[in-house]
């Protein structure tokens, strides 16, 4: 058994950064946690938002805060430092291999997808508060054994919007039901996932997105798997400059 890790994003059309981010950091008992945050609006200033958020966020977890304290406090932080005028949301799965369970903290209007096998998939869509605009506001946790098959698909709202401007909407859940068996047989099936619903959303907007669009995809597959851990990364580079 193993589980697969993948993220696809892209940044609002014509917007040199995107407000995304997303961090991953080995948990101090066992396991990784993938935080993805969405600043509020777009561009660079979103970025200093999302990166604020996101490092404070990581560094917690990494001292062994537990997955709620580390939103509340990011919450908390963002909050003074930019007093109560600037949000942001968030998304925290922590692949937690001592209780051997996914868990899953909220603070977006955004639903999380859990695909269970080809034929049963559950939705959390509990709209939470985001974080930064509120006096108190905390996350919505849910705690998910693992087991052979799960899936959990997160994505910013530029998977929400895509397809508004032309009148046909991307149905997120629908898609990742069809794409969990059409993608089966994938060796990288997380990142198969997160591939083709980021490209279905660029079709959507004739490759000019409304909004940053990011997607997290969490698996846990039947594959071969031995004692090594393997990360990559692919990041564009924009043309540059001659001497």
């Amino acid at each position: 058994m193993q589980i697969q890790i993948a993220v696809a994003k892209v940044g609002k059309y014509a917007t040199r950064e995107s407000g995304d981010s997303l961090e991953m950091v080995e948990r101090p008992m066992g396991g990784v946690s993938l935080v993805l945050v969405d600043g509020q609006r777009s561009g660079r200033s979103a970025k200093a938002i999302s990166n604020l958020v996101a490092g404070k966020v990581i560094a917690l977890l990494a001292q062994g805060v537990r997955d709620g304290g580390a939103a509340r406090a990011a919450h908390d932080y963002l909050y003074m430092h930019k007093k109560g005028k600037v949000s942001a949301t968030l998304n925290i799965i922590s692949v937690d291999l001592e209780t051997k369970s996914l868990v899953l903290s909220r603070n977006t209007h955004c639903p999380t997808i859990l695909q269970y096998g080809p034929d049963y998939q559950s939705i959390l869509d509990e709209a939470t508060p985001a974080l930064g605009t509120r006096r108190r506001v905390k996350p919505t946790i849910n705690e998910i054994p693992i087991t052979l098959g799960l899936t959990a698909v997160v994505f910013t709202d530029g998977i929400l919007s895509a397809g508004q401007r032309s009148g046909t909407p991307l149905n997120p859940a629908e898609m990742i039901n069809n794409l969990y068996s059409a993608c089966a047989q994938e060796d990288e099936f997380a990142q198969a996932i997160a591939d083709q619903l980021l490209a279905e959303a660029l079709r959507l907007d004739d490759n000019r997105p409304t909004d940053d669009v990011s997607v997290l995809v969490v698996s846990v597959v039947d594959r071969k798997s031995k004692d090594v851990r393997r990360m990559s990364v692919t990041v564009p580079v924009p043309p540059l400059l001659r001497p």
